[in-house]
């Protein structure tokens, strides 16, 4: 599914919700043409309304939960996010990084055609607005050691520890995921 529509943004008022999770309260922000946002912690958008009842955000949490229930791989939620070119570039490459896998900043770089864009790949990497539905989680330092990451580094390595063993979960988690 394609990052940026071919149409302009609508400029209708966002909707989001606030979801519990593993790695703390998530806020999933949607618009008309798919998920805007996914935040760590809560943030309530000062151009938004807070629903339940929004399909798009419901297809999100569900699949979330799916995916920290170590029952999902891959996301299909719609995806809005607004960004430069150069961002909408590396965030399908991020797409492209299988679950339980993981790769760094000068592998994007390469990919996107030039090494030496490293740096610039790190600073998309980390304006990514829809963490763990678009994997930034999944890049890592060259060394590989864990880098900076929206959620923090104690979330980044237990997302990359849930792709590497999806059925070692917590009990109890897939049973109070959305209650908040």
């Amino acid at each position: 599914m394609p990052l940026i529509p071919d149409r302009p943004k609508p400029e209708a008022r966002l909707r989001y919700s606030i979801i519990a999770s593993p790695v703390g309260p998530l806020t999933l922000v949607t618009s008309e043409a798919g998920l805007r946002a996914l935040y760590f912690g809560i943030r309530r958008p000062a151009d938004g309304v807070e629903t339940e009842d929004h399909p798009a955000l419901q297809q999100a949490a569900r699949q979330l939960g799916e995916y920290f229930a170590g029952e999902r791989t891959v996301f299909e939620v719609p995806l809005d996010a607004v960004g430069t070119p150069f961002q909408h570039a590396v965030w399908h490459l991020l797409r492209e990084i299988p679950y339980g896998t993981t790769t760094s900043y000068g592998v994007l770089a390469e990919k996107l055609g030039n090494p030496n864009k490293a740096r610039a790949v790190g600073l998309a990497n980390g304006q990514n607005p829809i963490a763990i539905i678009v994997p930034c989680h999944r890049v890592i330092g060259a060394s590989g050691a864990l880098t900076g990451f929206a959620g923090g580094l104690a979330a980044k390595a237990f997302l990359l520890r849930l792709e590497q063993r999806p059925t070692e979960v917590p009990l109890g988690v897939q049973a109070d995921l959305f209650a908040f």
